[in-house]
Order: structure tokens, then sequence, then C-alpha cells
């Protein structure tokens, strides 16, 4: 076993390679900046309006860039509530028992009073070994984080930081205003860039004087790379931004479009969607005047969320019975406004709880021999 001394340098040498990838972004920006504001509107662009327009323009692009990628660095992912967390009393209780249906009985007694209605594929209490806690549901062990991350989407390395409930939006916006501030940069520049590559017989000699008025060679290299990163960068950040967009409109996060959460009916890819428009609001809020601003205007507490509990997309299988449909667009799907054990009630069909007193048929269905009703990992 190593020491705990040689265990500290190592995660701290962990921590600093974590860096790595957000100090080459601001490396990048750094550098874009100089070129687009020093050398290519102030050294190179001669028409007055034309620079003023293109600083002003660009700087609003930049800060708003800036400011949602500030945001996505340094607000903390937000952790399960207390409420979802064992008592030490339990936590000792459930290490008594052999790993199977007694620990599955224990989990269920401590899950019954909360907002939980997503289980494991094989249908077990959700159960965080590594945190001691019942997971909320959408929420996931980061193992680079080393924590439980409520409605986690994943562990991106370019922010170094867990993106979920508490900084999605900001994410979104992050990728948002990085599309819009790369295919600034790219459409300003394309006229230069052209005038550059266009070379013929004819406008050669008219080429070559053009660059040799510029104040001096810096501004070619600057102007050439400048086109060819934003571009580059437009076309990753444009797919990456298309895909969350679906994601947010679809109410999923990526986890989820890899592993389809499972209800008591079964998987449900659709489980949380209520419709476009609500799903928009789920990440941005009520008030739409918040939206384009990283500030966080996102709905609820990120440990219960509202849930249709119907297949809706016509690839699933329809819904068993007992599970009423329910039109996805409706009003009546508002999100849960009541204390954190009042509020589970109310999302489920026919009354139906985490209870013991289940009917004999879920109970032959589960079984007390079960061998998959045990506590899983999940990531």
């Amino acid at each position: 076993m190593a020491p705990s001394g040689s265990r500290n340098i190592k995660r701290d040498c962990r921590r600093v390679l974590y860096w790595i990838p957000v100090l080459f972004i601001c490396l990048i920006v750094a550098w874009s900046y100089y070129a687009y504001v020093v050398q290519l509107c102030i050294e190179t662009i001669e028409n007055l309006g034309e620079k003023i327009v293109y600083l002003v323009a660009y700087h609003v692009f930049f800060i708003m860039f800036v400011w949602a990628y500030w945001q996505t660095i340094f607000t903390k992912p937000m952790n399960p509530l207390k409420e979802f967390h064992l008592s030490h009393l339990d936590k000792e209780l459930l290490e008594r028992e052999d790993r199977g249906e007694s620990q599955q009985e224990i989990l269920r007694r401590i899950a019954k009073d909360l907002p939980i209605y997503t289980r494991t594929t094989s249908g077990a209490i959700r159960y965080c070994e590594r945190c001691h806690l019942v997971k909320p549901d959408r929420c996931h062990h980061c193992s680079v984080c080393d924590k439980c991350i409520l409605k986690m989407d994943h562990h991106c390395p370019w922010v170094n930081n867990c993106v979920g409930f508490s900084n999605y939006k900001f994410f979104t916006l992050f990728l948002a205003y990085s599309l819009l501030y790369c295919l600034f940069v790219t459409a300003t520049d394309l006229q230069y860039f052209i005038k550059f590559w266009t070379v013929d017989g004819k406008t050669h000699e008219r080429l070559k004087e053009y660059w040799n008025g510029l104040p001096d060679t810096q501004a070619k290299f600057h102007i050439m790379f400048l086109f060819f990163a934003s571009s580059m960068f437009s076309v990753s950040l444009a797919s990456l931004f298309s895909y969350h967009c679906w994601l947010v409109c679809k109410n999923r996060s990526t986890l989820e479009v890899f592993r389809a959460p499972a209800f008591r009916h079964g998987t449900d890819k659709n489980g949380f969607s209520l419709g476009v428009s609500k799903n928009l609001r789920q990440v941005f809020g009520d008030q739409k005047k918040y939206w384009l601003l990283p500030i966080f205007s996102s709905q609820g507490d990120g440990c219960s969320f509202p849930t249709c509990l119907v297949n809706a997309d016509p690839e699933q299988p329809a819904s068993p019975s007992g599970h009423a449909a329910i039109n996805s667009d409706e009003d009546t799907h508002q999100f849960p406004a009541k204390p954190l054990r009042e509020s589970q009630s109310r999302l489920l069909s026919n009354g139906q709880t985490w209870t013991d007193s289940e009917g004999t048929e879920d109970k032959d269905r589960e079984g007390t021999s079960n061998p998959a009703m045990t506590i899983e990992k999940e990531t």
C-alpha cells in the first residue's frame, strides 16, 4: 500500500494535468483577441467605420463567451441533498446484511419517502456505495470528481468540471457564444484571407503590392492562421452545439442517450420529456429575459423531476396497463413545487409508491430470491 504522502503527490499532479485543456483554450482565446483586435482591426483595416463596427460586435461576442465559459468552469456541481444520504445507523445496518434482497429491503424503506422513480436496469434501487446515498433520479457518480452529480450530463475536460444540473445552462450558452464568436471572426476575416490566396497572373502584382502595404509581416501570419483556427473550431462547435440543442429539446442528458432511464414499467428514453416548450424551461427557466445570460435560472432543485411515465416514442414498446398515456404537451405537467418529501405521490399514476405493500404480482416478478436484486454500481 502506497504511503499517504505519495498518494497526495499523485492526486496533486492529476489536478494540475486536468487544467491543461483549460489553459490551452485560454491561450487560444488570448491569441485570437490579439490577432483580431490588434493585427486585423487596428493595424490592417483602414476604414474607420468598418473598424468601429467590427470592434464593437467582436467585444460583445467575446464578453458573452468568456462569461459563459467562466460560469461553466467555476460553478460547482450540485450534490444530492442530505435527505438522500444514509444515516450512520442505516449504513451500519446495510453493511451487516448480505448483498441481495435484504439490502434492497433496507433501501426501499429509505427510498419510499423520497421522490425517486427510476431504478437500475435490473429493477434495484440505485445506490452509490462510495457516497453512501440513494441516488436521486438522473444523478450519477463521476469517477473524476469522485462525487455524485445531480442530473449529470458528462465530465468535460475542456472546462475541468462536471456538466450537470447546476451549470448545464452555462455549458449550453458557452457552446452557443463560442460558436457565434468563431463564426463572426471567420466571416469578417474572410475577405482578407481571400485576398492573400487569390493569386493568378493578373492579380499577382496587385496582391503583392497590397500585402507589402501591410504594417508588418506579422499581420499576414495572424490573419491567415486566425481564419483557419476560427473556421475549424466553428465546424466542431456547430456539431456539438446542435447535439446539445437536441438533448435540451428531448430533455435528455448525454448519459441517458447511451443508457435510457429505467422506470417501474421498464426503460423509457422519453420518460422525462414534457414537450419542447417545457423541456426548454427546465433548463433555461420561466423568464425568457434570462435565457441568453449566463445566470442560473433552471427550474427545480436537481433532485426531483416531473415525468410523463409513458413511452411516447414509436420505436419504444407500448406502455403497459396501469400507466395511462399522457400527452407531453398538456398543461397538467407542472414542475414539483411541493417540499421534497411530499412531491413523490403526484408524479406516479394510480398511487404507485415505493412501499413494502406492493402487490404480490410485483413481488413475484422481482422475487425475494432474484439474484438481480442487488446494489448495482452505476456511473
